[in-house]
């Protein structure tokens, strides 16, 4: 999936399936707590701290990939409620 198909698949859903987008200061709080439920879990699969019940690498590149893909869907809605398109953001910085 590209990044423009992401951020229109994103807003389909909030705005069929969804309620409604949270307003752009509760998506970034929420961005930041993705992203730090992602560097726990970095943390604890790639550094010093361990987790309680050891989990498989299987496991952990699970969760992994659920974080990343929260911290995508986060940013495609302040993206989309801040009329950015995230492709031409990309480009941009390369």
């Amino acid at each position: 999936m590209d990044l423009q198909t992401l951020q229109e698949s994103v807003d389909k859903w909030i705005t069929t399936t969804g309620v409604r987008y949270f307003d752009i200061k509760t998506n970034t709080i929420l961005l930041a707590e993705e992203v730090g439920e992602f560097s726990r879990l970095i943390a604890r699969i790639h550094g010093e701290q361990s987790f309680k019940i050891p989990i498989t690498e299987a496991e952990g590149k699970e969760k992994l990939q659920d974080e990343m893909a929260d911290i995508l869907w986060v940013i495609s809605c302040l993206a989309n409620q801040l009329d950015i398109d995230l492709t031409k953001a990309i480009e941009k910085k390369f």
